[in-house]
């Protein structure tokens, strides 16, 4: 029987994994194992892809990836489950000098509390993010504790230390080539299985681990039981329960931290390397390839030589290269190939599935001499499952999905209007209290025309800015944008593109330039460069005082939320049409499985999402003293001097000059050159349109018709993306060839769709 043959409410015992590579790989290390327990839970509303839970997790798996997964619901049939394992010990560790700074790295599963813990820590206010990859890179903040400067180190959140995924190459090189003092690893203690697969791994590099046993709390409401003391000497690490929502346990962990860095290995109970037995077969291939990787100092100065061995066992590729340059290299190679066969031979499986079950076996090992029971005093997925049953429901999924997001715009437009106008009340009172203390000049017109007019014009919207952002906050800290990318999954496959791609399309709402770093979460180079591509028709925080200004200007009060909402959903649409041809025609290749952790719903605190929304308005008010204020005194200069010294009218100044040679480019637009202007300047920045519109306009009223004004809103939405975006395309690609294309297309794209609305609509409307 097939995992994807089971309906809702079913239960199962797995008893093969299929398929090969990656796919094989990732599946068997997010749990799915050979005698483990399978819950189906539900289906998304269209049917694809299914929640299962297994080892505590809920994750979801599409029809096709889970007919891989052999299951039987006699749990007989799946019984021989690898035993468990005695622990081993051996001791090669030289004494750390003791220094006043320790450099702490950050390990752990997505979802485990790493960055809460940095923040707690550091103070550093960086995001938090409830789904997998919202840490895209690795963040610095320090911390003074007891006579120590601690550099503390947030790595991207990764389920282990294989080659499959960006984050997992990128904390794979941190850990190797910057090698930190201390290992922080940060588990989720109501998954301690699933968790403790990536501590084992941290093993075999043979690092300074100290365990945070995350999130105790919630352990504690369930009764569970563990031996703490017990399990940290089996893993050879001190383990701390700690809970970063209060605070709890940190000091102990730091404590612990100093104690390992000021430690000799051996020397105490809870710091000792721990070999891991992975079977006869594969030990002795170990100990072959060693004999060669202990010979090259240089090397084994840079790795552990088991870890390193252990990675060629597995046909990593990143292991390969790194020997390649070896004398040895083809003798290593054919040690590693004698050793694969032997233990196909001997156990049926590739060697690969072998080291994953043997981890797997002894995780189980120590757990059950730890005495580790889950308690049942209270079910903590029980809210989640009541809630999942209406959120992700096959009937009102999409209805709540789309409500909410009306939600989010009508109240950042109704309730962000009341600020709004205050601040408007409070930049014109400044603009004619200046107006009228100075004498007429150029200062005076750039204090007035330029800077108050420009910057302005745009910090006005700082109100719906901040609410835009705290609702983001509180649907990505809460769970609920995994369960978005969940329902989406098979309509993004449609579109040629991953599931998870969702969610830097939803994170693009706010800013594309993180959004498109966030697309390393998505495992296939594919469906990340169309993602990439498409995030520019998002339409980010950037745009919205243009919409704002121009909606508010030209349409009902009734009618402006619809406007919004519209615009939003063309560049959803067309990111959907842009997707699926660029998959079709221009960029081709295989797609990854749809593994994705739904973790349980933790409303998030009101300090985090007061933090969040708070940085996001300091980045707006950074951006308001920097770039738009360069750039309003820059377009009032061009609009106060022409030719012949302070020009007479706008028409003769510099800027109405630019703007009188490229207006035959819009004429199709129906737009002035005053529009054709702001669309220049907003290249820079999206905000320098409304700035400029701010400062060619001033007190004046707008000429065009709504006819014209939503056509801009269009170009506005499509076209060119900011600077910023086009570098991190180009970053997040390695090529400039990908940002130049989508410099170029959604260019060319919003020419064409503004161009068109305009021309039908003026059949219709004069």
């Amino acid at each position: 029987m097939r995992l994807s043959e089971l309906k809702t409410g079913d239960e199962a015992f797995i008893v093969k994994v299929k398929g090969h590579g990656g796919f094989r790989k990732r599946i068997v290390e997010m749990g799915f194992i050979k005698g483990q327990r399978v819950d189906v839970l539900q289906s998304a509303p269209l049917q694809d892809p299914v929640k299962y839970k297994v080892m505590g997790y809920e994750v979801s798996l599409r029809r096709q990836e889970a007919e891989q997964i052999e299951v039987s619901q006699d749990e007989s049939e799946a019984a021989d489950i690898t035993e468990p394992q005695n622990v081993s010990t051996a001791a090669h560790y030289a004494t750390h000098s003791a220094r006043h700074t320790i450099n702490v790295a950050l390990v752990g599963n997505p979802n485990c509390g790493k960055t809460s813990l940095f923040n707690f820590a550091s103070g550093a206010h960086e995001r938090v993010g409830n789904y997998s990859g919202v840490t895209v890179d690795a963040k610095e903040g320090y911390a003074d504790f007891e006579g120590y400067h601690l550099k503390l180190v947030d790595l991207p959140g990764t389920y282990s230390l294989t080659a499959y995924s960006p984050e997992e190459l990128y904390v794979r090189k941190q850990l190797v080539e910057e090698t930190p003092d201390v290992i922080i690893n940060v588990i989720d203690s109501s998954n301690l299985e699933r968790n403790l697969y990536l501590t084992t791994q941290l093993m075999d590099m043979h690092l300074r681990v100290v365990c945070a046993l995350n999130m105790f709390d919630e352990t504690e409401r369930r009764g569970d039981h563990l031996d703490i003391d017990t399990l940290s000497s089996l893993m050879g690490m001190p383990m701390v329960p700690t809970s970063f929502k209060t605070g709890r346990g940190l000091q102990d962990l730091l404590r612990e931290v100093i104690h390992i860095f000021e430690s000799q290995e051996g020397h105490d109970n809870y710091y000792r390397h721990i070999h891991i037995n992975h079977g006869h077969e594969i030990e002795q291939g170990i100990a072959n390839i060693q004999k060669f990787l202990k010979g090259n100092d240089l090397l084994r100065l840079r790795y552990s030589t088991r870890w390193l061995a252990l990675k060629l066992l597995e046909k990593d590729t990143e292991a390969e290269r790194v020997i390649t340059a070896l004398p040895e290299a083809q003798q290593i190679i054919e040690a590693r190939d004698v050793a694969v066969h032997r233990v196909k031979e001997e156990t049926g499986e590739d060697s690969e599935t072998a080291i994953m079950d043997a981890k797997y076996g002894f995780v189980r090992g120590a757990l059950q001499e730890a005495g580790y029971k889950v308690g049942q005093k209270e079910n903590t997925y029980q809210v989640t499952h009541r809630l999942d049953a209406l959120i992700t429901n096959r009937w009102l999924g999409f209805p709540i999905f789309f409500a909410l997001l009306f939600l989010m715009f009508e109240v950042t437009f109704t309730l962000g209007q009341y600020p709004m106008d205050w601040i408007d009340a409070g930049v014109s009172w400044l603009g004619e209290l200046i107006g009228d203390t100075m004498s007429d000049g150029p200062l005076k017109a750039m204090l007035v025309d330029g800077i108050i007019a420009g910057v302005g014009s745009v910090i006005v919207f700082l109100p719906q800015i901040l609410i835009l952002y705290t609702f983001i906050s509180i649907m990505e800290d809460s769970g609920y944008m995994a369960r978005a990318a969940f329902i989406m999954d098979k309509l993004m496959h449609g579109m040629g593109l991953h599931g998870k791609s969702f969610i830097p399309l939803i994170m693009g709402f706010g800013c594309n330039v993180p959004a498109v770093m966030a697309t390393r979460t998505v495992e296939s180079r594919r469906s990340r460069l169309i993602t990439m591509l498409v995030l520019p028709l998002m339409s980010c925080s950037a745009r919205l005082p243009i919409y704002i200004m121009i909606t508010g200007a030209f349409f009902a009060v009734k009618y402006q939320s619809l406007v919004m909402i519209s615009l939003y959903f063309i560049g959803i649409v067309l990111s959907v049409i842009v997707s699926r041809l660029l998959s079709t025609f221009v960029i081709k290749g295989e797609d990854t499985p749809f593994v994705m952790e739904l973790p349980p719903y933790r409303f998030p605190t009101a300090k985090a999402i007061f933090r969040h929304t708070w940085e996001k308005g300091k980045q707006y008010l950074k951006k308001m003293g920097g770039v738009i204020l360069v750039a309003s005194i820059i377009v009032w200069a061009l609009g106060y001097f022409g030719t012949s010294g302070v020009a007479e009218s706008l028409e003769e100044s510099f800027i109405g000059m630019l703007g009188k040679a490229i207006e035959p480019l819009f004429v199709p637009q129906g737009f002035n050159w005053r529009l054709d202007v702001s669309l220049i300047a907003g290249v820079g920045a999206k905000e320098i349109v409304a700035s400029t519109i701010g400062v060619l306009y001033g007190e004046a009223a707008f000429d065009f018709t709504p006819l014209v004004a939503y056509s801009f809103l269009l170009f506005v939405l499509i076209y060119f993306p900011c600077i910023a975006t086009i570098v991190a395309i180009k970053n997040e690609s390695g090529s400039w060839r990908w940002a130049m294309f989508a410099a170029l297309y959604t260019t060319g794209l919003a020419w064409v769709v503004s161009a068109l609305f305009y021309q039908i609509g003026s059949l219709f409307y004069s």
